[in-house]
């Protein structure tokens, strides 16, 4: 399949679900009864997001068809158009390729995951190149940043091990450290069933039985396991990391040299670079579901509450945690899936824009994924959304320096 370099069309819908007013934090007042516009829409699935300085926004498409490389576009804010700058190759002639995470590096190189390989290029509009392995070896690559030293940052996003690994500019990969899973190793069978610790059911697609007295499990789906998910630097050099399941943000503890200061090896039946619990920054039920993170000059940290369709904000210090807007329910089906988030994933602030992708799973709020401006399996797949009003705080510089 050819993968054409002119513009593909793209719509702008304007929504006006009204948020649940926030409160003023440490970086100024939050953004009250905010509105949000579709900046873009695509024909493929999205979920990676990312910007540059000079107004672009970047984002990787997902499963273009069996050995077909997936396009990557750039989207200027102002002048909101899909131009390819480059492409994700398939992992072979009969699978496809899914990247999730999307990072730039201080050379305006882009780095994308995909299964357990990390890619990049370098964008060209004119003459868009097909992505360069640059790292394997990271199974369930998920999350990404890059530190103060320029090494790319990667979280295990879907085996539920809670790994996060580091890779060096040679490509050069080592697991630093683990959150915490949900459940442990111990008393498992020769079937590899047991474990101790719980599970926790995102419904749909669980479903549960309600009656007067019960609300038990009906089927054994909807299992959460991911507990390492975005990542994002502050200006201390310490690594923020959305934990999925437990709804939290973790601050790990980073030297100056990239060595590993917070106390792991507390639990005995969990890998010794496990971190103890006491690094996690918040847990809050506003954060069940957090993916993808970005922070604010402030330190604020901007969450996407996917399975809530939400967008919450901690300040740097995790006592304040605000929900600065929910999709509002439908009247008659008492649903949050008609948007204008359909299953946000990927934040990012731009200057004072704050957008983010949707990818329009048919999880939790967002079930079924039928409702809304973008429709599986119809098109388009996937959208852009931004805030219509002007954040009081600018964000951070990408890449991190």
């Amino acid at each position: 399949m050819k993968i054409s370099r002119s513009v593909i069309a793209f719509s702008l819908l304007v929504s006006t679900v009204i948020a649940i007013p926030a409160a003023a934090d440490g970086g100024g007042s939050l953004p009250k009864a905010p509105t949000f516009s579709t900046l873009v829409t695509t024909p493929l699935a999205i979920e990676g997001l990312t910007n540059d300085n000079d107004g672009n926004l970047y984002v990787p498409s997902r499963t273009a068809g069996a050995g077909i490389s997936c396009p990557v576009w750039r989207v200027n804010i102002q002048n909101p158009s899909l131009d390819v700058v480059g492409l994700s190759p398939a992992p072979s002639a009969t699978t496809q390729c899914a990247p999730l995470g999307l990072a730039l590096d201080r050379w305006g190189r882009l780095y994308v995951t995909d299964g357990d390989k990390v890619y990049r290029f370098l964008p060209n509009a004119n003459v868009p190149p097909v992505a360069e392995q640059f790292a394997t070896g990271l199974p369930g690559a998920n999350g990404v940043a890059f530190d103060r030293h320029s090494n790319l940052w990667v979280s295990d996003g879907t085996t539920g091990q809670g790994r996060v690994w580091k890779i060096d500019l040679s490509g050069q990969v080592t697991e630093m450290f683990r959150i915490q899973p949900i459940a442990n190793e111990v008393n498992l069978d020769a079937a590899g069933v047991g474990g101790v610790g719980r599970d926790v059911r995102t419904l749909p697609p669980g479903t549960i039985t309600v009656t007067p007295t019960t609300r038990n499990a009906a089927n054994t789906a909807g299992s959460q396991p991911l507990v390492a998910n975005g990542l994002a630097f502050d200006d201390d050099g310490d690594l923020i990391v959305a934990d999925t399941a437990r709804g939290a943000l973790w601050k790990v503890n980073i030297g100056f040299h990239g060595n590993i200061r917070s106390r792991m090896g507390c639990d005995t039946t969990f890998t010794e670079n496990t971190l103890c619990l006491e690094n996690i920054l918040v847990a809050h039920p506003l954060l069940e579901g957090a993916d993808g993170i970005v922070l604010d000059r402030a330190g604020n940290i901007w969450v996407d509450a996917n399975e809530r369709n939400a967008l919450v904000v901690v300040d740097r210090n995790g006592k304040n945690v605000r929900e600065v807007f929910r999709n509002a329910s439908d009247s008659a089906s008492k649903l949050r899936n008609t948007g204008p988030f359909e299953f946000n994933t990927s934040p990012v602030i731009v200057d004072r824009k704050f957008c983010t992708a949707n990818l329009d799973a048919g999880r939790r709020d967002n079930a079924p994924n039928s409702a809304g401006e973008i429709k599986t399996p119809n098109q388009p797949l996937g959208k852009i959304t931004c805030m219509d009003q002007r954040l009081p705080v600018r964000g951070v510089r990408l890449p991190v320096d």
